[in-house]
């Protein structure tokens, strides 16, 4: 999959801004933003569902959105509402779904039976959707999602409404369809499934603000991600808040990261909390996916579509 230069304008929101993505086959593609940065715009670009308002996309070696509808039959897509007919049994949304991509009445009841097991409905086949917990409702939109063996499967926050035991599971179903040859592209909120995917890009009020892998991304902040254990910890927030050249703080537990913009700032910061009257010992810290983030985002300003 490869875009160059796309947007998307609605009316005079700009919800993509000229943004380039490469997306490697067999990769599960994490695109990590907060609601608002244009990641489910880009995604109905990319499936040929929205016309772009400018910038080319190829996807499975298809020119977007001209052969959308070539595309259609080999490309898979979820979406965080599990679109599930309620009142239909597991094996009825299946049959559903085989109907709609015309498939052949036994190659349906083959794959059926073979989605049944691999996603253990065996003993639920009959049950209505709608009755299912939040984590079958999941697994279940994701066996409907991939029924046809799409190369290509997009997964529009999936995990949303579901409990972290049900998105575990879920993301080893992931990578199973990644080892067996589907390409995924995942846009999620998560900082810890962001942390999963083998490459990630960070979308902020429509532009592609980083892209890399998640060891890529973190080493380029190398030097910049302090830990803080002071006596005083909300006093010392302060203080250090107020420092040149401190992106963020947070408090977490009863210590204190910090992120800076330059490499060279530990030994200000331990300064000034010491003439503050704060005891605290600073030390170096592997930068996590969080200060990506906020080290990607937090000069940036504005409003964006929805995500």
């Amino acid at each position: 999959m490869r875009a160059r230069g796309v947007s998307r304008q609605f009316g005079a929101l700009k919800a993509v801004d000229n943004i380039d993505l490469d997306v490697a086959r067999r990769q599960v593609y994490g695109f990590l933003g907060p609601n608002g940065s244009g990641k489910s715009t880009t995604i109905r670009m990319l499936c040929g569902l929205l016309t772009p308002s400018a910038g080319e996309i190829e996807v499975l070696g298809l020119r977007i959105p001209e052969q959308a509808e070539a595309l259609r039959s080999r490309i898979g897509y979820m979406t965080q509402k599990f679109s599930l007919f309620e009142d239909l049994s597991v094996r009825e949304n299946l049959e559903f779904l085989a109907a709609v991509y015309d498939m052949p009445r036994v190659r349906a009841r083959q794959r059926i039976d073979q989605l049944l097991e691999q996603y253990r409905f065996q003993d639920r086949q009959k049950q209505l959707a709608g009755t299912m917990s939040g984590g079958q409702k999941q697994r279940l939109a994701l066996a409907a999602a991939v029924i046809h063996e799409p190369e290509l499967l997009f997964l529009d926050e999936p995990t949303s409404a579901v409990d972290p035991e049900s998105r575990r599971d879920f993301w080893e179903k992931l990578f199973e369809l990644a080892d067996a040859g589907t390409t995924l592209l995942v846009s999620t909120h998560y900082m810890d499934e962001a942390e999963r995917c083998h490459r990630i890009a960070i979308l902020d009020h429509g532009a592609l603000v980083a892209d890399g892998t998640p060891a890529e991304l973190t080493g380029r902040l190398a030097g910049r991600t302090l830990v803080v254990d002071a006596s005083q910890p909300r006093q010392a927030v302060r203080v250090l808040t107020g420092c040149a050249g401190v992106v963020s703080v947070a408090q977490i537990g009863n210590s204190l990261r910090v992120l800076l913009d330059r490499t060279d700032g530990g030994a200000t910061l331990a300064e000034a909390l010491r003439n503050a009257g704060i005891t605290a010992q600073v030390h170096p810290q592997a930068a996590s996916l969080e200060d990506v983030f906020v080290a990607a985002t937090h000069n940036r300003s504005g409003d964006g579509e929805g995500a």
